[in-house]
């Protein structure tokens, strides 16, 4: 864990937002297209289990939904994901964020999140180690 002050740090982008980036992303990790005969056969099998539901974000959504927030909350998101990986640590966020600005100008930070093997857990280790968690966030 890291010592603070007793300011918060402001990570530029809300718990909530994180949380749902997180739990989509994860959710798109595990799910693997099904055989359409098995999910014809069989409507509990594994396959089937693994498909989209209704109500779960598709990767066009989750990848609208990052490309829609503001770019300081797309910075925060790509140096989250560098913290997570251990490329910086929290000591380092300010440099970790400017240099996500400046990389990110002009890209698909989208495309370039979702690149990330892991990265809900990337998300989540980043704001882990300034001793926040995702569970603490309001879905």
């Amino acid at each position: 864990m890291v010592e603070r002050d007793d300011d918060e740090v402001d990570l530029g982008i809300s718990l909530e937002t994180i949380a749902t980036i997180v739990d989509n992303a994860r959710a798109l990790q595990v799910k693997e297209p099904g055989e359409a005969e098995q999910l014809s056969e069989d409507d509990d099998s594994e396959a089937a289990l693994l498909q989209n539901d209704p109500g779960d974000m598709t990767e066009d959504a989750l990848r609208a939904f990052i490309n829609d927030l503001n770019e300081d909350e797309q910075a925060a998101l790509i140096a989250l994901a560098w913290v997570g990986r251990g490329d910086y640590d929290a000591s380092e966020w300010e440099e970790a964020l400017r240099l996500a600005r400046e990389r990110g100008e002009g890209r698909d930070t989208a495309e370039y999140l979702l690149s990330m093997d892991m990265l809900g857990d990337l998300l989540a280790e980043g704001v882990a180690a300034f001793g926040l968690s995702i569970e603490d966030a309001d879905r």
